[in-house]
């Protein structure tokens, strides 16, 4: 009985962390309608700097937490709503979650850029001193500083309560989600009322990221991820009841802590068992996804949203799919073999990345464990092609979509932050639990080892003579089946299948009505983007020959995700940006040595405009204007003789490589400019000082003369009208 009062005592601790943390989740989701997943990442922030001024430059407690809370994080949480999430408006759900994993990623980067992760940071409890609580052998220690916690927690609970329900300012933070231009005409300022929650939010996301930074090493990632055990409690709470989030938040941290105490004493599979001390919270929240009944998320009302997803012609994604192959070709004699061997790599994040596009792109349903689908790949291709069998491709295809399948079928039943939840608690379920197993006996009583005791070896592909061993011939072989997959995502857009899954992103509701069953068509979509995944699993761990559980952690996905969406996930070209960005060292070595974390930075910022920009900037901005170029077979002709020249004087050493990819970029990125000068000294009239004007500027100026009408005429294929004289 003491032990067990012991680990409640810290378990209800535990608890009011979350509440904490909790509380100001729903918060910003009940009165804004985004579900915030940097929350915890904005907490690691806030607790960094505390440690900074606290204990880097010995300012009181007192005042370290005053700065804090009183300014660091208000002034956090206006960047956020002024600059960011402002900017939501007429975007999908999909887009907003992802704008919030943006800004998780963006948020670890620029901790680990100023605080260097190599540096170990622990703080202190604010309240050191304890009491005793019973007498003699049976007294119980309890700190001060638990008890503080405990009484924080309930006064934020009964705090947010009075403020949401009895306040005027609360009032209208409800009304703003429930129906922004009723609550404007009935006198609400949405702006403000915006504001007051995010700044709220973030105040109480700080306060428990300087809390719970004692029970932790001071690091960027697991107090970042720390969060995921607040989503279970959000959960309980179905993202509307405070009071419901505040028995959530005591019953995942009274469960982890029991599980904590009381799991090393169980004798019988115990090292099966040890990992679930990390995955206690996530098995909270993946039963709470599972088991509550669902409700209708505030927010979800639609609109007409600013995302598109134009249809890839065939001959546009053949000449794609041949300019990538080639160009794979051409590359390996003149790469170095490090950085060749380092590039190899690249095909297996694109194939991952594709995956998404069925699913995200097309269907709108997000997905936060294809990194995952890409582990249980690797491991069945490094297990099945021991002797390098191809076959074992496949096999990781059928077992991932396998797996997806049945992970999907729960969530035929979920959509948005439910079902991104969902797959974030099956991504750390695995990370923490699954892929750290030890070796256990499989059929016949034979050993199996999921990661063969923390390190996978990877044999290379080949039938017979015929081997892509190297990294040169394993480089090609990975850009063709890229293609391959580019080829096949074509397909699924151009087929009816495709229409299908735009017509369940656009509205649900409606696809059921007219007798289409969404339940199918997203076990379909999950699945061929389990496989697909498994596939470029395969294909990325066979180009690693070895890996590791971490080479397949959860938040390498998010930065696979961003890039995608950041590109424009509706685009295969998204692909070969992610895969080009993550998986080639062109980046790194640009900025190598001035920004340490330049990669999650980057992306994590690319994600954060998607708020102005929700199509990426490959379907918005470069497709368009590439296909002006398009019109001009001489200019493509003269930029593919540049780069040609520029191609064989590498091959004679005569430049180095960095003055061949920076020679290339200048020339793609001069083509549209050039092109635009030629379309509009074609398209323009010629005025009375013989300048050429742009169509769109005919007539503003100077009254339009017969010639510009005439220009007018020819460009919009008008056919020509006899005049009749009065």
């Amino acid at each position: 009985m003491h032990e067990f009062l012991i680990y409640t005592i810290s378990g209800l601790t535990t608890a009011g962390i979350y509440a904490i943390t909790a509380s100001g989740l729903t918060l910003t989701y009940v009165t804004t309608g985004v579900f915030n997943f940097a929350h915890g990442a904005t907490g690691a922030f806030a607790a960094f700097a505390y440690w900074q001024m606290r204990y880097a430059w010995n300012w009181p407690a007192p005042l370290a937490i005053l700065v804090t809370l009183g300014i660091l994080a208000p002034a956090l949480a206006l960047g956020l709503e002024r600059f960011i999430m402002r900017r939501l408006e007429g975007t999908s759900d999909a887009t907003k979650l992802v704008v919030t994993v943006a800004v998780l990623v963006a948020t670890v980067g620029i901790i680990q850029t100023i605080w260097d992760p190599n540096q170990f940071r622990t703080t202190k409890e604010l309240f050191g001193k304890k009491f005793t609580l019973g007498s003699g052998n049976n007294g119980i220690s309890i700190p001060y500083n638990d008890v503080t916690v405990l009484l924080l927690a309930a006064a934020v609970a009964i705090g947010l309560r009075l403020l949401l329900y009895r306040t005027r300012l609360g009032v209208a933070m409800r009304a703003t989600v429930d129906d922004r231009h009723l609550a404007v005409m009935n006198g609400a300022r949405p702006d403000r009322a915006s504001q007051a929650s995010w700044i709220i939010g973030t105040q109480l996301a700080s306060l428990a990221g300087i809390l719970v930074a004692p029970k932790l090493n001071l690091s960027a990632l697991p107090l970042t991820l720390l969060i995921i055990n607040a989503y279970a409690a959000s959960m309980i709470g179905r993202l509307k009841s405070l009071p419901m989030t505040f028995v959530g938040a005591l019953v995942v941290g009274l469960a982890n802590d029991w599980v904590v105490g009381y799991l090393p004493k169980i004798k019988t599979g115990a090292q099966y068992l040890s990992g679930l001390r990390d995955v206690t919270p996530v098995a909270v929240l993946l039963l709470a996804v599972l088991l509550l009944k669902q409700t209708k998320l505030r927010g979800a009302t639609r609109q007409r949203t600013r995302e598109i997803s134009p249809t890839p012609t065939w001959g546009g994604s053949l000449v794609f799919v041949g300019i990538v192959v080639v160009c794979a070709i051409a590359a390996t004699p003149i790469m170095g073999a490090g950085d060749l061997f380092s590039s190899t790599k690249m095909w297996g994040i694109g194939i991952i990345a594709l995956s998404f596009i069925p699913l995200v792109g097309y269907a709108g349903r997000i997905s936060l464990c294809q990194i995952s689908f890409a582990g249980i790949g690797a491991v069945v291709v490094a297990h099945a092609g021991a002797n390098g069998a191809p076959a074992s491709l496949l096999l990781a295809a059928v077992v991932a979509a396998v797996i997806g399948a049945i992970i999907s079928l729960p969530a035929l039943r979920l959509s948005g932050i439910y079902l991104a939840l969902l797959t974030a608690a099956f991504a750390v379920a695995l990370d923490r639990w699954i892929f750290q197993l030890p070796a256990f006996d499989w059929i016949g009583n034979k050993k199996f080892d999921l990661f063969e005791s923390g390190s996978l070896s990877f044999e290379r592909f080949g039938i017979g003579s015929l081997t892509v061993s190297t990294s040169k011939t394993y480089f090609v072989f990975g850009a063709v089946v890229f293609a391959i997959m580019a080829l096949v995502i074509v397909a699924v857009r151009r087929s009816m299948f495709g229409q299908r899954l735009l017509a369940l992103k656009e509205s649900p509701a409606a696809c059921e009505t007219l007798g289409m069953n969404p339940r199918t068509t997203t076990l379909a979509v999950f699945t061929l983007s389990a496989g697909m995944a498994g596939l470029g699993g395969g294909i990325y761990g066979a180009a690693l020959q070895t890996a590791t559980p971490d080479t397949f952690q959860f938040f390498s996905g998010l930065a696979i995700l961003l890039t995608v969406v950041v590109g424009g996930v509706s685009s295969i070209g998204s692909a070969l940006f992610s895969a080009v960005f993550l998986g080639t060292p062109i980046t790194t070595n640009l900025l190598n040595g001035k920004l340490t974390q330049a990669t999650s930075i980057l992306t994590g910022f690319g994600g954060i405009g998607l708020g102005n920009n929700p199509n990426g900037f490959i379907a918005a901005d470069l497709r368009p204007r590439y296909a002006l170029v398009t019109k001009y077979p001489a200019l493509i002709a003269g930029a593919v003789g540049l780069i040609g020249v520029l191609y064989l004087l590498r091959t004679q050493d005569a430049v180095n490589g960095w003055v061949l990819v920076l020679g290339m970029i200048v020339i793609l990125l001069a083509l549209p400019g050039i092109a635009l000068g030629l379309d509009t000294r074609k398209a323009g009239a010629v005025s009375t000082d013989g300048t050429s004007v742009p169509l769109e500027w005919l007539g503003l100026d100077q009254p339009p003369s017969a010639e510009d009408v005439l220009v007018l005429d020819k460009q919009l294929d008008l056919p020509e009208v006899s005049r009749v004289s009065a």
